[in-house]
């Protein structure tokens, strides 16, 4: 039974490799492309300002990849370094929604101490799961910067989730900035991903759905006989909604995903 995975390629190949150690017969079909943006006027900004907020938050390791790229973040991991015993409370927040965001933080030098994120047993990690973390708080008064990625061709980023998060800090009496530090695509399929993609829809192919956006990057088709393990109740919800045949909602961890696709086994 074929697993598709369709996160952007140097995920995709993390967990490539991750479902084949499981036994499962896993392949890369990336449905998004992430390229990083240019350093903008507005990062350039937050850089500048970068002290005057109580809390960053990274829609996705994609995200933290991207804005800690700049040479400025050298200074600001070396302030959060210090700020274990010395200045914690002078120090931002780093807020992230799942365990991959987290591992991206930890892996530009943040220090765990000053990470915020879902437990690792959350039923989702999502903007909801970080609120029900981060929500009691008093943000009254409080400068939070949003770190996160926009669609092509649209000059504002996007994403209900995040989108969610903002209203609910604003709600709470923070004020809300956010930039936009890389950029998601749609992928030109070449003529094998097509023939791919259609023999997929059909074959009996488990696909790992990471995102809504990404789903609809498919070329249009008739999917009533596909089958698909979606990571979110958003992604099942659009999937189904897709015409999608069988589709098996799942937490994004690896012990999950791979017990929902051998679920699907004949």
């Amino acid at each position: 039974m074929p697993v598709i995975v369709t996160r952007p390629a140097h995920d995709a190949d993390r967990w490539v490799q991750a479902l084949q150690a499981r036994g499962l017969r896993a392949e890369a079909l990336p449905l998004i492309e992430i390229a990083a943006l240019p350093t903008s006027q507005d990062l350039q900004q937050v850089w500048q300002g970068i002290g005057a907020y109580a809390a960053l938050m990274f829609v996705s390791g994609n995200a933290v990849e991207a804005f800690f790229a700049s040479n400025q973040a050298a200074a600001l991991i070396s302030r959060a370094q210090a700020a274990i015993n010395l200045i914690a409370d002078q120090m931002p927040r780093f807020l992230a929604p799942g365990p991959g965001t987290v591992a991206a933080l930890r892996l530009a030098g943040v220090p765990e101490s000053l990470i915020d994120a879902p437990a690792t047993d959350a039923g989702q990690f999502d903007s909801e799961a970080l609120w029900a973390v981060v929500g009691a708080r008093n943000w009254q008064g409080l400068q939070v910067l949003i770190v996160r990625g926009q669609s092509a061709g649209s000059g504002e980023p996007a994403g209900a989730g995040r989108d969610w998060l903002a209203q609910q800090l604003q709600a709470a009496g923070a004020r809300v900035d956010t930039v936009a530090v890389y950029q998601r695509r749609k992928p030109v399929f070449n003529a094998a991903q097509l023939l791919r993609i259609e023999a997929a829809a059909n074959d009996g192919s488990v696909w790992l759905l990471s995102s809504s956006e990404a789903l609809a990057n498919l070329p249009p088709g008739d999917w009533s006989r596909a089958r698909a393990v979606a990571t979110h109740p958003r992604i099942a919800e659009a999937a189904r909604a897709a015409g999608w045949g069988v589709v098996v909602q799942s937490r994004p961890e690896l012990a999950d995903i791979v017990a929902s696709i051998e679920s699907m086994s004949p």
